[in-house]
């Protein structure tokens, strides 16, 4: 539970809300201003078709698993769903600010010298068959991080368990959390500080359900982990990898293995329509407000009438001119919620060899210099947010307080204007005499990335490019882990951490989709991960920066503005800017 326990008790499912709806005022010039998530509010009296159930849709995306930290399955769409059923010791609030997670447990930083970081979890705290969530269950997420099963050919290691966050956590704590088998308290030492540990995900899965399902004790899965005995873990790591996902859509995981640690877990599942999460009985907080919660898998142009329908009662469709615009006109029945978030649209560039822009910086220049990046922004963004304006920077959010610090010390808006004949003659240089084709990869379908592959088009054809757009429904799935486009385009859910970038940019990134290799990149991002001083991590951050523009790693584009709408009867909505989205505290809302 967030916002009960953490700022008005029991009532704060109705101060909340009104908190937030009341932030927008209005200037002297009727323009609508607001310092933190804004919200118009309304009311009315329609209510959806099940008022102990509430119906949500944030994207058509199918849900991918119960364990949602493997390449293939780690999204924001699995996560909104799978954070309802896993609690973790910190969480954001409604301002993204880091909050300590009271009913689950503790965090404190015992010690920067070396850095030691003490866990305390909740003497209650028991996964959803009864079973103590203990330091064994830390012991096994550090485990998954930890270990390397042989060498690629190029030298890097192959990674025991397929976690997707590589095997970063295991190299900044060798040791592994210190404490004792079924203790509920444990120590995290670090090599270096790590500005990012209250962010770090230290219990995810229930240790003995992977003991039990590998045919070991769990007494057997710790020696194992301690000895580093990788023949003795591999069982422990193919459950792992395979036990907990669900190869067929709309077939649950055995309630027995797929269990829960928050206030609900799952109750069914139909494949391309909905998953529906139900209250957990052994769940030992506050119990949820409402009692089931459906996740429409519901395409983003489906979304406004579905609310009006009454087929879904909170939705968070994608940001569009049309969309907000569908949603003020419903009128008093719906509440509309328009807010900053901390997700940003951008091109990467594939380094891979055989693409387009791979091996040549005067093409990759040339493709910056002719994409209409203010003619994006303001054909698609300004209309919902005239304050938009292009994102210059990949670490920081134009609107946070360090953005245009960082951003003048490392971007000299080479790229902010179209320059054709620039472009052109960039071209030349590379010694290129034919239309240079460039495949522009994104999911489909997403009306407003079509738009902007069209708008790259108009401009780049003009310069010699030849802009394909391959946009399909498989390009997360397929293309961008196979490497099967020249530019990508997407966006990333900023979550709030300091260092999260590494993984994306670092050579040896587990999110390193593009292949791209820069060593001064990598010292850089080892020296900002490896500090608790704001001042270096800035200095670091500007070096970042610098060299990802001088590179051209990619090209930023903008700040995606928030927009969420739900059924007025239903109270405790708070629109955040972080990517847990608008259900970060979904256990609260109540008709």
């Amino acid at each position: 539970m967030k916002i009960n326990r953490k700022i008005l008790g029991g009532v704060a499912v109705l101060s909340a809300a009104t908190l937030v709806l009341a932030a927008c005022t209005s200037d002297p010039e009727g323009e609508e201003t607001s310092e933190s998530p804004t919200a118009e509010a309304t009311t009315g009296s329609a209510a959806g078709p099940n008022d102990d159930t509430i119906l949500i849709s944030v994207g058509e995306d199918e849900w991918a698993g119960y364990n949602n930290m493997t390449p293939d399955t780690y999204s924001t769409y699995n996560s909104v769903v799978n954070d309802r059923v896993r609690e973790t010791f910190t969480y954001f609030d409604e301002e993204s600010a880091i909050q300590i997670n009271e009913e689950f447990g503790n965090v404190e930083l015992i010690s920067e010298d070396p850095m030691v970081v003490e866990y305390t979890i909740a003497e209650d705290a028991v996964w959803s068959d009864g079973t103590p969530i203990t330091y064994d269950d830390a012991l096994l997420t550090w485990a998954a991080q930890k270990f390397a099963d042989g060498e690629n050919e190029d030298g890097t290691p192959v990674q025991l368990f397929n976690h997707v966050g590589g095997l970063d956590y295991g190299e900044r704590v060798p040791a592994g959390p210190q404490g004792e088998p079924g203790g509920k308290t444990f120590t995290v030492e670090y090599t270096n500080p790590f500005p990012d540990y209250l962010l770090t995900t230290v219990i995810d899965l229930p240790a003995h359900v992977a003991a039990e399902q590998s045919g070991v004790s769990l007494e057997d899965m710790a020696a194992a982990i301690a000895a580093e005995d990788i023949e003795a873990l591999r069982p422990v790591a193919e459950f792992w990898n395979t036990g907990w996902l669900s190869p067929v859509p709309g077939e649950l995981p055995d309630p027995s293995i797929a269990l829960s640690s928050g206030p609900y877990t799952y109750g069914s599942w139909e494949a391309g329509q909905s998953i529906t999460l139900v209250p957990n009985e052994n769940w030992w907080g506050t119990p949820p407000a409402t009692g089931n919660l459906t996740f429409r898998f519901a395409a983003a142009d489906t979304h406004v009438q579905a609310l009006q329908n009454g087929d879904l009662n909170v939705i968070e469709p994608q940001a569009t001119v049309d969309t907000l615009s569908q949603l003020e006109a419903i009128g008093d029945a719906v509440t509309v919620g328009t807010y900053d978030t901390l997700i940003w649209e951008h091109l990467d560039i594939n380094f891979k060899e055989g693409a387009a822009l791979a091996e040549s910086q005067e093409l990759r220049e040339a493709f910056a210099m002719c994409v209409p990046r203010q003619l994006i922004v303001d054909n698609l963004i300004a209309p919902m947010n005239p304050e938009a304006g292009i994102m210059n920077a990949r670490e920081v959010f134009p609107f946070q307080e360090n953005y245009e610090e960082i951003v003048s010390a490392s971007y000299d808006g080479r790229y902010d204007e179209v320059d054709i004949e620039g472009a052109a003659a960039k071209i030349a240089e590379a010694g290129v005499t034919e239309p240079v084709q460039v495949r522009i990869g994104y999911n489909t379908p997403n009306p407003r990335r079509t738009d902007i592959v069209a708008l790259i088009k108009d401009s780049c054809d003009q310069a010699g490019f030849e802009i394909v757009d391959n946009g399909n429904a498989d390009f997360f799935g397929v293309d961008l882990t196979a490497g099967d486009f020249d530019v990508a385009l997407y966006a990333w859910s900023g979550s709030g951490q300091i260092a999260s970038g590494q993984n994306i940019y670092a050579s040896d990134g587990a999110q390193n989709v593009t292949g791209y290799v820069n060593e001064d990149v990598d010292a850089a991002w080892d020296a900002l991960t490896s500090t608790l001083d704001p001042e270096v991590q800035k200095e670091q951050t500007i070096i970042i920066e610098g060299l990802l523009w001088d590179t051209l790693f990619g090209i930023p584009l903008f700040a995606h503005p928030g927009v969420a709408a739900w059924d007025s009867t239903i109270q405790g909505v708070v629109p955040t800017p972080s990517q847990s989205g608008i259900v970060w505290n979904a256990e609260e809302w109540v008709r």
